[in-house]
C-alpha cells in the first residue's frame, strides 16, 4: 500500500524583520518612507521533516508552542509552500487551522458550505447529500442564511468543523483551533473524528496540546522540537512519554540510604519508594487512575510513642501541595511498630493530584520536641501524572490549580 501522504525532508525558512520581497501595497508605499527595514537573520521554522502516513492512520502531532506544527500543517494544506522538500499527496485535504481560514465572511453560512464544497471538488448535487448532516452537526440552521461576519468564533468554528468532517476528504487535519470550542462541542469532534478514523478509514492529523485527546483518538504520533522531528513516527504513548521525559537523574521513585545519612537516636532509614498494590515500585510516569503508595522501610531503634513518619508533597515549580503524618488519625489506628525492622505506607488516592511532575519528600519528628528529618532536608523521590484524570467526557484535559480531585455530586444528601 502506497502512503497517502509522503513528508520528504520539508524545511521551511522565514527572514526576522527586513523587506522580504514580492509586491507591496499602497500602504506600505506610503508609509515605508524609503527606508528598508533592518533583517535580523533568518528562522527555520522546520528543518528536514520526514514521515509517511498511511490510509486510515490518525497521526498525532505534538511539541511546545512554537516547535513548528502549525507550520506543518499550513504547508501540508498547501497554505505556504516548503523552502526545501516535497510531499506527495494521494488524495483531497480538507484543512481546520483557524477560525475562518477558508470562509468568506460577507457569504451566509449556507453559501459558504457550497464555497467549501467546491473547493474540495464536489459538485452541487454531493455537496446536497451532505447538506443537512452539516446543518444538523453545526447547530447553526437559525443562522443559516446570515452573513458570516455576524458570526460568534464558536459558530464559525461549529460550522468549519462541520464541513470539513461531513463532506468526506480522503485527509482531514485539525489544528489546536478546536479549543475555541465549549466542552460539549470539543466532545462532539473528538467523536466524529473518531467514527470517521475507525469507521470511515479516513486519514487525520490532529494538533492539540491535549495529550489526553490525543492519545485517545491517534494510533500513532510524532513530537516537533524547536523545528526539527524529535520522535519519528511512533504509538503515541511513546512518543507522549518522551515530550513529557524528565532527565534519568531526576527520575527516581527508589532511594536508598546507601551512606548512611538518616540515622540517629529513634532510628536507621533504609529506603523509601513508591509502590503498587503489589509492592513493586511504580514507573516514574503513572496514570491518574490507580492508587499507589509511598513506602517507608527503617530499623527502629527507640519506640518512642512520640515519634512519626510522614512526607511534605510539592509540585515541579516547589509549592507545598500538604503534609501528611503517620499520626494524623486516631490513636487507635495508629501502626504498631516494634524495635528492628519496620515498613510503613501511606496510600496517594488516585485523582487526587492534576496533571504534572511532583516531588515527595521525607519528613520525621519527635512530637513537639524535635525534628528528626525537617522539611526541605530529607530524601525525595519523584513521580509524573498523566493521563487517566476522570472517566466524564467533559474532564479530559489538565485543569486550572494544584489539585484535581473528582467529588460524587447527588440530588439528595447521601
Amino acid at each position: 500500500m502506497k502512503p497517502i501522504l509522503e513528508i520528504q525532508n520539508i524545511s521551511k525558512k522565514f527572514h526576522i524583520g527586513g523587506d522580504r520581497g514580492g509586491y507591496k501595497t499602497l500602504r506600505d508605499s506610503l508609509f515605508s518612507k524609503g527606508t528598508k527595514k533592518e533583517d535580523k537573520g533568518e528562522f527555520w521554522a522546520l528543518q528536514d521533516v520526514s514521515f509517511d502516513v498511511f490510509p486510515g492512520d490518525t497521526i498525532g502531532i505534538i511539541g511546545k508552542n512554537g516547535a513548528g506544527k502549525s507550520t506543518l500543517l499550513k504547508i501540508l494544506s498547501r497554505i505556504t509552500p516548503p523552502t526545501k522538500g516535497k510531499i506527495i499527496c494521494r488524495g483531497r485535504i480538507a484543512s481546520l487551522l483557524e477560525v475562518g481560514t477558508g470562509f468568506h465572511g460577507e457569504l451566509s453560512g449556507r453559501e459558504n458550505i457550497y464555497l467549501n464544497g467546491s473547493i474540495l471538488g464536489l459538485k452541487k448535487a454531493e455537496i446536497n447529500k451532505k447538506f443537512d448532516e452539516i446543518v444538523d452537526f453545526s447547530g447553526v440552521e437559525k443562522f443559516l442564511d446570515t452573513p458570516l461576519k455576524h458570526y460568534s468564533s464558536g459558530m464559525q468554528l461549529r460550522l468549519a468543523f462541520a464541513v470539513a468532517a461531513h463532506l468526506e476528504p480522503e485527509i482531514l487535519i485539525i489544528d489546536e483551533v478546536l479549543a475555541v470550542g465549549d466542552a460539549e462541542f470539543q466532545k462532539k469532534c473528538l467523536g466524529k473524528m473518531e467514527a470517521i478514523s475507525k469507521g470511515e478509514g479516513r486519514t487525520i492529523l490532529f494538533v492539540s496540546h491535549n495529550l489526553n485527546a490525543v492519545e485517545s483518538l491517534c494510533s500513532k504520533a510524532i513530537l516537533l522540537k524547536s523545528g526539527n522531528l524529535e520522535s519519528p513516527l511512533l504509538p503515541t504513548t511513546q512518543v507522549i512519554k518522551k515530550y513529557l521525559y524528565v532527565d534519568e537523574n531526576q527520575q527516581n521513585v527508589f532511594w536508598s540510604n546507601d551512606r548512611k545519612e538518616y540515622s540517629n537516636e529513634i532510628f536507621d532509614l533504609i529506603d523509601i519508594s513508591l509502590v503498587d498494590y503489589k509492592d513493586n515500585p511504580i514507573k516514574f510516569v503513572c496514570n491518574n487512575n490507580e492508587d499507589f503508595w509511598f513506602r517507608v522501610s527503617f530499623i527502629l531503634k527507640n519506640n518512642d510513642p512520640l515519634f512519626y513518619f510522614g512526607y511534605a508533597m510539592y509540585t515541579e515549580s516547589g509549592q507545598l501541595l500538604y503534609w501528611s503524618q503517620s499520626k494524623d488519625t486516631k490513636e487507635s489506628s495508629w501502626s504498631k511498630l516494634c524495635l528492628g525492622e519496620n515498613v510503613l505506607y501511606s496510600k496517594i488516592p488516585q485523582r487526587l493530584l492534576n496533571e504534572g511532575n511532583y516531588r515527595i519528600e521525607l519528613i520525621a519528628s519527635i512530637h513537639f520536641k524535635k525534628w528528626l528529618i525537617s522539611p526541605s532536608t530529607g530524601p525525595f523521590l519523584n513521580f509524573q501524572i498523566q493521563g487517566g484524570l476522570s472517566d466524564s467526557p467533559y474532564f479530559v484535559a489538565k485543569r486550572k490549580g494544584f489539585l484535581a480531585p473528582i467529588y460524587n455530586w447527588h440530588e439528595n444528601i447521601i
